[in-house]
């Protein structure tokens, strides 16, 4: 896996908060983590100029107030194993601007919480999923950071390459007894039945051919004693990010790992209205979206879409 060693943790003062400060505590622990930085971007704080002049320290003493509950919140649940360097930053804005933060910084993994039910603003999740040009972490709200249970799904190119064998990596530096899933969702092409053929009958062509492109790309992948199983699901409802979901409820996966094409985070899963539905009101599992170092968009390029 390639080094973890600046993370990014945005917090919102809100019960979510403490979910992510464990799975940061939990990161530092297995991967070669140095350096935490939390971060907290205050929205409301447009207060008339009056006013300002009235109170001129009132600014400043909302931005201190946040810094200490986050520096509470710390110091509760934040308790690695190792020593790493630990820094709090709160800052007047918009969520986009923990992109500005994380480029700033060199951070390397940008940890981040998904809301369901919780009180608090949070941070825009799927904007800073289609455009955070580091590896992402995504949890959501009542979860508890474990290692049994990997899914990672793959369509048998260099990005599912990079999650896999990244995947293996993290499996192995947290004791190597995790299990990894492969999901291959296929699909049956439109025009089939001119071929002939039945539905049923096209699709099981469609999986054995993912069994055959498996065994060749799984040629090129070391286990390094991790268990892996192949998983292949049949795609019904032209919907990647249900079929992926559904397996990861059935298994309880403890972390789904995807590898990002290129600028955005895993086209396939995060582009369209209805897979950015399922990312804001189905995520049960915490999701990691890792990028190939040195592919990674500008900042310019991708603020300016915001």
């Amino acid at each position: 896996m390639e080094p973890f060693k600046n993370l990014l943790v945005g917090l919102d003062t809100s019960k979510l908060d403490a979910t992510l400060i464990k799975y940061a505590s939990f990161l530092v622990d297995h991967s070669s983590a140095e350096k935490v930085q939390f971060v907290n971007i205050v929205r409301n704080l447009n207060i008339p100029s009056d006013v300002k002049k009235e109170f001129p320290n009132i600014v400043t003493s909302a931005i201190q107030d946040r810094k200490d509950k986050i520096k509470e919140a710390v110091k509760t649940h934040f308790t690695p194993k190792k020593k790493v360097k630990v820094t709090y930053l709160v800052k007047q804005g918009q969520a986009p601007m923990l992109l500005d933060i994380a480029n700033k910084s060199q951070t390397d993994l940008i940890i981040i919480g998904q809301k369901k039910t919780l009180d608090g603003t949070g941070v825009t999740t799927m904007r800073l999923a289609r455009r955070a040009s580091c590896n992402l972490l995504i949890v959501p709200e009542n979860v508890t950071p474990k290692v049994d249970k990997f899914l990672v799904p793959i369509d048998f190119s260099d990005y599912s390459k990079l999650s896999l064998t990244q995947t293996i990596d993290f499996a192995v530096k947290t004791g190597g007894k995790g299990e990894i899933y492969c999901q291959n969702v296929y699909n049956v092409p439109a025009g089939y039945h001119y071929t002939g053929k039945s539905f049923n009958e096209f699709s099981e062509i469609m999986k054995k051919n993912a069994q055959e492109s498996f065994k060749k790309f799984i040629k090129k992948i070391d286990p390094r004693g991790i268990k892996i199983h192949e998983v292949y699901s049949l795609d019904t409802n032209d919907n990647l990010a249900s079929d992926i979901y559904d397996l990861g409820d059935k298994i309880d996966a403890d972390f789904i790992i995807i590898g990002a094409k290129g600028r955005t985070a895993a086209a396939a899963l995060f582009l369209g209205s209805l897979a950015e539905k399922m990312v804001n009101d189905n995520m049960n599992h915490p999701l990691l979206v890792v990028r190939f170092k040195g592919k990674n968009a500008g900042l310019f390029e991708t603020l300016r879409e915001i």
